[in-house]
């Protein structure tokens, strides 16, 4: 299950470029170029420099409408060493007032994901997909269960386009939840870029969260 890995895969391949009119084919190879750029350069940052912009990041968050008119959110948990958005202090903050918190699971079998609410997040281990899961007996959210989705990005641009790892899991998900869901993207200041390439299948979200600034993408879109 290793090839997985959010913190690790780069993900599947483009398809066929028999398959591609020309201009979709430059599009999936600058953003697998993005994608290493932005991965290098989020590796190089200080872990120290990492928290102080995850802080600002849940700052915001908290502040945002969206967030503070949730009952039931779904986060990611860190890969620490990959250097992502540091998300436990919003956990912390939407549990103590009452929010029901969720966090991606992945099927081993079909590679699908969902969300499941977890009680504590002491109970998250790593299923073999490089990041911390909800147990598999933990409840699924369902469509409609969500107020909120906050999501990972190792780049994105105003208008909501974004690029993962490259596995697609939350370009497949996120049409199950948002919406009614919000979809909130987070990121470091200097992975907002003026344009991501959208290629087919590709999901906008709703806003774009960095330590510096907070964008509301349909206005942007």
């Amino acid at each position: 299950m290793n090839g997985h890995r959010r913190g690790t895969d780069p993900g599947p391949a483009a398809p066929h470029s028999h398959a591609l009119a020309p201009e979709e084919l430059i599009r999936f190879k600058v953003k697998a170029e993005l994608r290493k750029r932005m991965r290098g350069v989020r590796k190089t940052a200080p872990l120290e420099a990492c928290a102080e912009r995850s802080a600002q990041i849940v700052a915001s968050l908290e502040a945002h409408p969206a967030v503070q008119a949730s009952k039931a959110a779904a986060l990611f948990w860190p890969i620490v060493e990959r250097h992502e958005v540091d998300l436990r202090p919003f956990d912390t903050a939407l549990r103590a007032r009452g929010v029901r918190v969720a966090y991606p699971s992945i099927d081993p079998d079909t590679g699908d994901m969902v969300f499941r609410f977890v009680g504590d997040p002491a109970e998250l281990e790593d299923a073999g997909y490089g990041f911390a899961e909800p147990s598999k007996d933990a409840p699924v959210a369902a469509s409609g269960d969500l107020d909120l989705v906050i999501v990972p990005a190792l780049a994105v641009d105003p208008t909501g386009h974004r690029i993962g790892y490259g596995a697609g899991y939350y370009d497949r998900t996120l049409p199950k939840y948002a919406p009614p869901a919000v979809a909130i993207a987070v990121a470091y200041d200097y992975q907002l870029v003026a344009e991501v390439p959208a290629t087919p299948g590709d999901v906008q979200v709703a806003w774009v969260v960095t330590d510096k600034r907070v964008l509301d993408a349909r206005d942007a879109g």
